[in-house]
């Protein structure tokens, strides 16, 4: 692959070669590559997953329903996405999009994909972080769903120019940049009069959002924390270091992390006690 200007073929063809630190993970067809079934725990909720950005989501509101009491238990299988595991027989049926994070419900038979599908089923099963009704419920999908819009821009977009093509092209880079730049504008303005994006309480929305925007503006997404000037945007850095603290958020970033320090990471996670020992501080 070069940086030289490319003529399309008449028609699209696959080049397996093609497409850079994450080409594995990528194929142009639907469907199981292999036959595997999933494991399955002893608790209701059976979660499968990795914890990229999409995957935190869920474990951040899944430990935070525990931290407040709720009876959310649940097991947490590891999705390595670098050896195929989204294209086992067994994740496939679960997700026919073959993308964490996937949920299954015993109790109710209910499967889950999509991470805003099982983060609006999760909190109104259990009744808490998304209002029940009116203007508040609405502000809070409001800003889920701009999470759901707009990340793809930062992470297959910039995240994926800047950080893992096989090269550094300039205008994909400058493109998604100035976009990236413009939502952190978004995020900035907001919460320049709110203590968390959908007003004063603390909901599905900015366990949403903090994955990707909090870890861009605390430097731990992609190296370009210098390189998109993060530091400017100060009401998302407040934002984003007050939610960083918060017991539930560490443990969910590190349930189904598989790469990393030991004590900074839990490939499964099947109760409270699989946290003993790790380090939980911000």
């Amino acid at each position: 692959m070069t940086d030289r200007e490319w003529t399309p073929p008449r028609v699209w063809t696959w080049d397996k070669e093609n497409g850079g630190a994450f080409a594995s993970t990528n194929r142009p067809i639907a469907g199981p590559t292999h036959d595997k079934a999933l494991p399955v725990g002893k608790h209701p909720l059976q979660l499968h997953s990795l914890a990229t950005p999409n995957g935190q989501k869920v474990t951040i509101l899944l430990e935070e329903l525990l931290e407040a009491g709720y009876d959310a238990e649940y097991d947490a299988w590891l999705i390595d996405i670098g050896k195929g595991d989204q294209f086992g027989s067994g994740f496939v049926e679960l997700n026919p999009n073959s993308k964490i994070p996937a949920l299954y419900d015993q109790a109710s038979g209910t499967r889950l994909f999509e991470s805003a599908s099982i983060m609006v089923w999760l909190a109104e099963k259990f009744g808490a972080f998304l209002p029940a009704s009116g203007a508040a419920r609405a502000e809070v999908m409001n800003w889920l769903f701009w999470q759901m819009g707009s990340a793809p821009f930062l992470g297959g977009g910039f995240g994926h120019f800047y950080k893992y093509a096989p090269v550094r092209l300039e205008y994909p880079i400058n493109r998604y940049a100035m976009e990236v730049k413009r939502q952190l504008d978004v995020l900035d303005r907001e919460l320049a009069h709110k203590r968390f994006i959908a007003g004063s309480d603390y909901s599905i929305a900015d366990m949403a959002i903090f994955p990707w925007y909090g870890a861009l503006v605390r430097n731990e997404a992609y190296d370009a924390g210098e390189f998109l000037d993060v530091g400017i945007y100060k009401n998302v850095i407040r934002w984003a270091d007050e939610i960083a603290q918060r017991p539930a958020v560490i443990r969910g970033r590190m349930v189904n992390k598989g790469q990393g320090p030991e004590e900074r990471r839990l490939a499964e996670r099947h109760s409270a006690a699989d946290f003993d020992g790790k380090d939980l501080t911000a």
